[in-house]
């Protein structure tokens, strides 16, 4: 599945131009010439990477990336001016917490790389907090199992990583399995 990436700028030459870079890459670009526009497409597309520049006409650019933190703060933002002022800048890092500060002035290899570290980041921190859930499930199981039978936790493995239950039948094992299923359901629920 191609990252998705939205462009937005009021400047439909330079929305043109930023696409052109991008259209031979593995993404899939939308465009929007405001960020109005904007909002209404990022409600019904998922994008790993915005990017915006500063001055639009009604909100500006770092405006915008504020309210795609506060909304989508998974999605990497990328601020876009033609006026770098440290103001700018400054306002658009403490707001927006943008990932990267371009100029339009940036050659095309400077934008290919900010958007191919932006997707990078992203597809880390998904895989980061996945993890994380997975680790958290996964502790949570072995309380459950902890609690239901003492030392289990402990237990003795073989060579090939195994477990080795020598007090227990093939019946008694399936029915602490059923057993801890649903308690870990029911621990689940509770969360």
């Amino acid at each position: 599945m191609k990252s998705k990436i939205l462009l937005v700028d009021d400047e439909p030459f330079f929305l043109a131009v930023l696409s052109g870079i991008l259209i031979d890459k593995p993404y899939e670009v939308h465009t929007a010439s405001s960020a109005e526009q904007a909002r209404e497409i990022m409600c019904t597309h998922r994008f790993k990477v915005v990017i915006s520049d500063e001055c639009m006409k009604g909100i500006q650019g770092s405006e915008f990336l504020f309210y795609v933190r506060q909304h989508y703060p998974d999605t990497i933002r990328i601020l876009l001016t033609g006026n770098a002022t440290i103001k700018t800048a400054m306002n658009a890092i403490n707001q927006g917490e943008i990932y990267r500060f371009l100029t339009k002035s940036c050659n095309e290899n400077e934008i290919l790389f900010a958007v191919q570290s932006s997707i990078e980041k992203f597809d880390l921190e998904f895989e980061h907090r996945r993890l994380l859930s997975t680790l958290t499930r996964q502790s949570l199981e072995l309380k459950v199992l902890e609690r239901r039978f003492p030392g289990i936790t402990r237990a003795e493995k073989d060579e090939h990583g195994n477990f080795i239950l020598n007090d227990m039948s093939e019946a008694e094992i399936r029915r602490m399995m059923s057993t801890c299923e649903r308690e870990i359901q029911e621990e689940l629920e509770r969360d």
